[in-house]
């Protein structure tokens, strides 16, 4: 044996690798994700098509262009930037103007993320970032939606409001919500509905979310607190109210729920890292969720919910922490 080999050596845990890398887990996000934009594309055709590729391109050529300007390696290959683009797609209009997409990939990777330092550092969701900015910036185009064309059909995409949209509509005018817009649950859960083009099917995003639990990419917590809190506190109003406040299921086939719940609330690097600190941030984003929808001004919540409990991980990691191996109950 030589010296080299005799010498011992520290290092930090953890101190046996699984395997995994940030490109093999961003490969299998972006693999997860396939069925959900076929159903985009299906339902809306080549403009929900040209805005995923726009968006993808825009997040990857502008962080590339921002680690060259700041003296970095640039690391496009790893995925992060293309989950990025694929995730802010969906929180688009499929008829999003080729701008907005653009200057939504700008400051996703500029604001929400290279601003932080990067991959890792950014304490908000870069997607959600972009798209509450643009949200609150061109109010206009980010809430023109469009009814599902289905390719092959010959239709042409007309402008319409989303489910959660004509709820919201129909109780400020009248204090009531309409009755047809419960009994198409079974459509909904399928997409075909207006919507964001990542709102519009939670079957192909559940079938993609259950390929990231195979993986063990997923875990349980903030998806089942998330999910679980909002059926729990829109069922209670809506047994005090079924007349006004929706049921439970339409709350979960509609809007970003699934989407938030599964994709953009479990992002590694924005939520607490405790098995109970996940709990809470998944029962915050979806109380907020909810709350947003009934009394809120704008009938989604979910964006403004993850980023909320977002800005709140760093006091719950404080706080939830688990315990140092060897300290005693009551002394740590």
């Amino acid at each position: 044996m030589n010296e080299v080999s005799q010498q011992l050596y520290l290092s930090s845990s953890p101190h046996i690798h699984s395997g995994e890398t940030t490109a093999k887990v961003m490969r299998a996000v972006l693999y997860s994700l396939v069925p959900a934009c076929a159903v985009a594309v299906y339902f809306f055709g080549l403009s929900a098509l040209l805005v995923l590729l726009l968006a993808i391109l825009g997040c990857l050529g502008t962080e590339a262009v921002c680690q060259r300007l700041m003296g970095q390696p640039v690391t496009i290959a790893d995925g992060s930037a293309a989950i990025t683009g694929v995730l802010l797609a969906l929180n688009l209009p499929p008829t999003s103007p080729w701008w907005l997409t653009l200057l939504g990939a700008v400051i996703a990777i500029v604001i929400g993320k290279q601003v932080y330092g990067g991959l890792g550092s950014n304490p908000f969701n870069p997607a959600l970032v972009a798209r509450v900015v643009l949200l609150i910036s061109f109010p206009v185009q980010m809430t023109t939606w469009s009814a599902p064309a289905p390719l092959g059909s010959g239709l042409d995409l007309v402008t319409t409001a989303t489910p959660l949209g004509a709820w919201k509509n129909a109780v400020m005018l009248t204090g009531q919500a309409p009755v047809e817009l419960q009994g198409g649950t079974a459509q909904y859960f399928l997409g075909n509905m207006a919507g964001c083009i990542g709102e519009v099917s939670a079957l192909a995003l559940l079938i993609g979310a259950a390929y990231l639990f195979y993986r063990r990419i997923l875990t349980w917590h903030i998806p089942a607190a998330f999910v679980g809190s909002v059926v729990v506190l829109s069922g209670l109003f809506w047994l005090i109210n079924p007349a006004k406040y929706p049921s439970p299921i339409f709350h979960l086939v509609t809007g970003g729920l699934v989407l938030g719940a599964f994709y953009m609330a479990t992002d590694m690097v924005t939520t607490p890292v405790s098995p109970r600190g996940m709990l809470l941030f998944g029962v915050g984003c979806g109380l907020l969720t909810v709350l947003i929808r009934l009394f809120g001004g704008y009938p989604e919540g979910v964006s403004f919910a993850i980023l909320l409990m977002n800005a709140a991980t760093p006091l719950i990691d404080r706080y939830l922490r688990p315990r140092t191996f060897g300290v005693q109950a009551g002394k740590g």
